[in-house]
């Protein structure tokens, strides 16, 4: 990290040597590259769409695997599984799917035609679909997250439950003024490990677009890459890195002060 900031305010290509030029990588990122300002807003844009619906998504069905559910270990599974699965395995999958027209019409648009929706979206090749496909991509793996939130609601004392019980609560008082609260931690640290997961979106923008069409799904660490390891213009990859790093940590610290009002933890005195 030491080495990668002191090379920020440097140009180089690390093979013929190297001019200090202070602060002018962070200046024309800021004020004259308009690529960087745009895989700036696409990562945003993917955060903003992922993290929400993951957080969602993953909480639905981890209360569904905790209800007692037949062949319950098997769909804990079948749901784990494909967190595991490569980056590059599931992107190359996902192009298959996401295939618009004929004669290779993907599984996605063949479901929508059932529907009466013929042609399909462009997906991955549509400049206007192809960041919204980019984050369904990211969706496949929330089995990870849902098991986080199965062990945090399997930790919430059935005595909650049943006292609320006791007093009146239904099904959605019980889930708002038992679940919800109870799971706070657990919610707190999926949010944060997705929304820096989110942030550092890599594999499936290279893989499946390659940033493309136009920019569309261009995110800060694919524009990383390319002036790293395609351009050779380390210095200024480096002061692309730091200024994510200083977008995640900002955030990431704004979270951990906000926690102090809606994260709840048995025993500890709200503030």
């Amino acid at each position: 990290m030491a080495f990668s900031l002191g090379l920020s305010f440097f140009k180089t290509d690390l093979l013929t040597g190297k001019k200090f030029i202070g602060f002018e990588h962070y200046a024309d990122l800021l004020t004259s590259d308009p690529l960087f300002v745009r895989s700036v807003v696409n990562t945003f844009l993917f955060t903003l769409g992922v993290v929400p619906v993951a957080t969602i998504l993953s909480l639905l069905v981890a209360m569904l695997l905790n209800r007692g559910v037949w062949f319950q270990g098997v769909w804990r599974t079948v749901y784990y599984i494909p967190s595991l699965v490569s980056g590059v395995a599931v992107a190359i999958l996902w192009i298959w799917l996401f295939a618009p027209v004929e004669p290779t019409k993907g599984l996605v648009n063949q479901g929508l035609s059932i529907f009466g929706i013929d042609p399909g979206p462009g997906w991955i090749y549509s400049e206007d679909w192809a960041l919204i496909a980019i984050m369904i991509m990211s969706l496949w793996s929330v089995g990870q997250t849902m098991l986080i939130y199965l062990a945090g609601l399997q930790s919430v004392p059935t005595t909650f439950y049943e006292a609320a019980s006791i007093d009146g609560a239904g099904p959605l008082r019980r889930f708002w003024h038992v679940t919800i609260p109870m799971l706070t931690p657990t919610i707190f640290f999926n949010v944060v490990i997705n929304f820096i997961g989110s942030f550092q979106i890599f594999t499936f923008a290279l893989i499946a677009t390659e940033g493309g069409p136009n920019n569309a799904t261009l995110t800060m660490v694919l524009y990383l890459y390319r002036k790293s390891f395609e351009q050779f213009h380390f210095g200024y990859a480096s002061a692309v890195g730091w200024i994510l790093f200083g977008i995640i940590m900002f955030f990431t610290v704004f979270m951990f002060r906000s926690s102090s009002v809606w994260v709840y933890y048995e025993g500890e005195l709200r503030r």
